[in-house]
């Protein structure tokens, strides 16, 4: 199964951008075979949780080059407000 190397990519993806897989609150899992559910399954798990991310699994036809699986996730970013971006525009509080 491909699980491991696509959520390692994922995961490269996330940390050039400062995020991890803690930030991720959607996924959609895209597979060729969903008899092969239990095993993606298990690797998810592996990588996502205690409190896994909302996820969407649908079977396709096909993949691009052959790929058995594909995953897509929205990840949330937050920032941390300081005093600067709180005040308003002409600098008044």
């Amino acid at each position: 199964m491909q699980t491991t190397q696509v959520i390692e990519n994922i995961k490269s993806i996330l940390q050039s951008a400062g995020l991890n897989l803690e930030n991720v609150v959607k996924t959609t899992v895209y597979m060729t075979d969903l008899t092969e559910f239990p095993v993606m399954n298990e690797v998810y798990a592996k990588y996502f949780g205690p409190v896994y991310p909302a996820r969407t699994t649908v079977q396709v036809d096909d993949l691009p080059r052959g790929a058995k699986i594909e995953i897509d996730v929205i990840a949330h970013f937050s920032s941390t407000p300081t005093v600067s971006n709180l005040t308003s525009p002409t600098g008044k509080s």
